[in-house]
């Protein structure tokens, strides 16, 4: 395993950050394993290194968060040895005032993943969204209250413009409060948005990049088919695949990813991987899994560098996107 800084942190992270969205309960999605299926997958992520571990308070309504802290408990792992992220901002409830980036839903949403997780902190508290509602400044206090607090490390953010980020982080340098050290953002072969604005906003403020879907949701697999979606339950149910990932333009890229795939004699999944770490100022993709090789591979990936000729094939055939991931 490769290990890298977050950003101008003093935090050093696995290269490869271990996602556990796909865990918690069936009726949240038809593809989620349950906490039985989803134990081998952590240890099999801490034995390969994986020390970086994300989830969120939304996932499965909180029944993730509490799968990562029976894993960790059961696995005998040091609190200390983890880096645990998770997030808030989506709604937990049909209380009006449990949702978004108030005060209120801050302080009571941090004690709740606390208690989920079975930890009196956790590394990395990420805003899971931009909140259109809640004024910055009441944000940014709140989440500097909880750093002081001793209830989080360090602050991230993920899926915003560009310009609402760097609004933050100037809105954290004025009021002299603790600043986003992380940007967890939609990046893969096949959607490459981030390129314009994000990705050169987190290198010049020293932003550690975690991006999420870096296999664009399994899309690069090369297993999607227009006419019937694919065999997989995630293929066939996963309609934000279909929404975002079903161009042309997106099975050529895929075409792309098979040839230097094959020519390598390694997996589409390998290549995609490694086309996302080889991006500058990304410090860690996010990767979820369903499947034992799922893991390695993306661990794997990491001993595979592609040369500029290979880096050409994969962009060559992509088309722009409207920004997804934001809401």
């Amino acid at each position: 395993m490769e290990y890298k800084r977050l950003g101008n942190t003093g935090l050093w992270v696995s290269r490869i950050c271990f996602g556990t969205m796909s865990y918690g309960l069936k009726t949240w999605r038809d593809w989620i394993l349950d906490e039985a299926e989803a134990q081998p997958f952590f240890r099999q992520a801490w034995e390969l290194g994986i020390n970086f571990w994300d989830t969120a308070d939304m996932y499965s309504y909180g029944a993730s968060e509490e799968i990562l802290g029976r894993a960790m408990s059961n696995l005998g792992i040091p609190r200390d040895r983890l880096v645990i992220a998770t997030k808030v901002f989506q709604p937990m409830s049909d209380d009006p005032n449990d949702k978004g980036l108030s005060r209120k839903h801050i302080l009571r949403s941090i004690d709740a993943s606390l208690k989920r997780l079975g930890t009196d902190y956790v590394d990395l508290y990420q805003i899971h969204r931009f909140d259109y509602h809640t004024p910055i400044d009441e944000t940014l206090i709140a989440l500097n209250d909880v750093v002081r607090a001793g209830k989080v490390r360090y602050i991230g953010c993920s899926a915003v413009f560009a310009w609402q980020f760097m609004k933050m982080l100037a809105a954290s340098d004025r009021l002299g409060v603790a600043r986003f050290v992380s940007m967890q953002n939609h990046l893969n072969v096949i959607y490459r948005e981030e390129e314009r604005e994000m990705l050169p906003l987190c290198r010049e403020e020293g932003i550690g990049v975690i991006p999420f879907s870096p296999l664009a949701r399994g899309f690069v697999a090369g297993n999607r088919r227009k006419e019937d979606f694919g065999d997989t339950v995630r293929a066939k149910s996963d309609d934000l695949s279909r929404k975002h990932f079903f161009q042309d333009a997106d099975f050529a890229v895929v075409e792309k990813v098979t040839e230097v795939a094959q020519a390598r004699g390694i997996s589409n999944a390998q290549v995609a991987m490694a086309w996302v770490l080889q991006q500058a100022g990304v410090t860690a993709p996010i990767v979820g899994a369903t499947k034992p090789h799922h893991l390695e591979e993306a661990v794997a990936a990491l001993g595979v560098k592609l040369d500029e000729a290979e880096l050409k094939t994969l962009e060559s055939c992509y088309v722009p996107h409207p920004v997804i991931g934001h809401s």
